[in-house]
């Protein structure tokens, strides 16, 4: 089936923020729009916050007025229910409560044509749960937009197990056209998003329980070296941490209480203390007036290098030499096992184990580990640790090369895969699982966490560029360390090696 027709009659339940950022979607693509909520006066105020803000557009110069009065147009308020009989599809946007929706879809069930689309945003019920009572569930489906609205590209078309797919595919191109990046996902917890982002917040909050570097060293290596737009504590402050605490809870009940969903003791402390980020005014960091944002903390170096050798790096780190040699540094390249060496100190990538384990097991001397970047040639920090009986001059050179570089470096204690690796490692094997369980495709877990989360690369594209052996080999050693499930690799990732072909072939 195409995309519903302009002429069609869409109607959105709920005025708040979602709900209004539906409807003005939907206005600005052409369609007639009645929002309606169960609150007098809430829908005309709605439409009266949408007429500000559009406004606000058009006084800076991002949108003609000519459009704010054509979205207007298609606007109206309802104060009943009945009003909403007419319309081809009808999407629900109130409160997150079960019995809530069922009892709202059967009222509409009856209340509108057979061929109308009944459609929830909700972000954490089950799609098949909520048409269960219903008398026509193959119409119905999850439409899942993100906040703001107007503004997040993202849309989850959630298939219930009813859901008809001449109705998926109706909503997918509906979503499509109105300027949306929607993606097909099955009913499962936490659909694409809340379940794939799942380990962004759960490996950094590890690492400050574990004491392996502050939260403002943590989000920067995130943002800098990860490419990250937010790090996970800047993020969760933004959110809220009742919020992303309860969705997490959430998933982990759902998944049985499956340890890689595991909550963090650290933000419940945070949420039982109500300080719930920057709307409470507390949380990882301080947002109350005349609060100063912690640094993250960076090594300096005295050391004086002028020369390296270069023994066999991937390609990942063809960027850092370029930078090295651009800053006078004679860099000399011949074969070997990976391995940076500059003066006393050897550097390598790390792959998941502890610098302290894989000198042993390797016999290396004055090791230095690298944690990942997004692309070397243009990162701007980057995490190392040391093993134990790493001389303090080698750890010199080690920062003092890198500085020479342009980079910021950053210490960890020595920790399993750092952050930046073990957390990217983390969200692939997430997304393979999601894609071997069928909840989505390849292609579509990683459209869902660029357009959704706004990640600098798909999570299973960029497991495809560090290559899937090196992401096992990270996942592995990580579960070794621990010695739990939590870092068990999906049997996807296995089996791709296994047959030789990438997650997107």
């Amino acid at each position: 089936m195409p995309a519903l027709p302009l002429s069609a009659q869409v109607a959105v339940i709920g005025a708040g923020a979602m709900g209004a950022g539906i409807a003005q979607v939907a206005a600005q693509a052409g369609h007639p729009v009645k929002l309606y909520d169960n609150r007098p006066g809430a829908a005309a105020q709605a439409i009266a916050g949408i007429d500000q803000r559009m406004g606000q557009r058009v006084k800076a110069g991002k949108l003609a007025d000519s459009a704010r009065l054509a979205c207007l147009a298609n606007l109206q308020a309802c104060d009943a229910l009945p009003q909403l009989a007419d319309a081809r599809l009808v999407i629900e946007a109130i409160v997150e409560q079960l019995a809530v929706k069922r009892q709202l879809f059967a009222e509409l069930e009856s209340l509108c044509a057979p061929d109308c689309l009944l459609a929830s945003n909700t972000s954490s019920l089950s799609i098949t749960t909520l048409a269960a009572e219903l008398a026509h569930p193959e119409r119905f489906a999850g439409l899942h937009f993100f906040n703001p609205a107007p503004v997040m590209a993202l849309v989850e078309v959630v298939s219930g197990l009813a859901t008809a797919s001449d109705a998926a595919h109706t909503l997918y191109d509906t979503a499509r056209a109105w300027g949306k990046q929607p993606v097909h996902t099955r009913s499962t917890p936490g659909f694409i998003v809340n379940r794939v982002a799942r380990p962004f917040y759960a490996e950094s909050l590890r690492l400050l329980q574990e004491g392996a570097a502050d939260s403002a060293t943590l989000d920067a290596l995130l943002r800098e070296a990860g490419g990250f737009a937010m790090g996970a504590f800047e993020l969760t402050d933004l959110i809220g941490h009742d919020v992303n605490y309860a969705v997490t809870c959430s998933v982990f009940d759902a998944y049985y209480q499956d340890m890689r969903f595991q909550p963090s003791l650290i933000q419940k402390e945070l949420v039982d203390a109500g300080r719930l980020g920057r709307k409470s005014g507390q949380g990882f960091y301080d947002y109350r007036e005349g609060a100063q944002r912690p640094l993250p903390r960076s090594l300096s170096s005295n050391a004086s290098v002028e020369h390296c050798v270069a023994e066999g790096l991937p390609p990942l780190f063809d960027g850092l030499l370029a930078r090295l040699e651009s800053q006078g540094v004679a860099v000399t390249r011949r074969p070997g096992s990976g391995l940076l060496r500059c003066g006393e100190a050897v550097l390598a990538l790390s792959d998941g184990r502890m610098a302290s384990q894989r000198a042993r097991d390797q016999g290396l001397q004055n090791l230095v580990l690298l944690d990942l970047a997004l692309d070397f040639a243009s990162a701007r920090r980057v995490g190392i640790a040391w093993a134990s009986d790493t001389a303090p001059a080698a750890v010199d050179q080690a920062v003092a090369l890198l500085t020479r570089a342009g980079l910021a470096v950053s210490a960890l204690s020595d920790t399993p895969g750092l952050c930046v690796l073990r957390t990217v490692a983390m969200l692939a094997n997430e997304g393979a699982d999601a894609a071997l369980q069928g909840v989505a495709s390849v292609a579509d877990i990683d459209l869902a966490m660029r357009a959704g989360v706004n990640y600098p690369r798909g999570p299973l594209a960029w497991a495809d560029a560090l290559g899937l052996d090196r992401v096992l080999t990270v996942l592995q050693h990580l579960q070794a360390a621990y010695g739990e499930e939590r870092y068990r690799p999906s049997l996807l990732l296995r089996r791709c090696l296994a047959e030789g072909r990438h997650l997107h072939d």
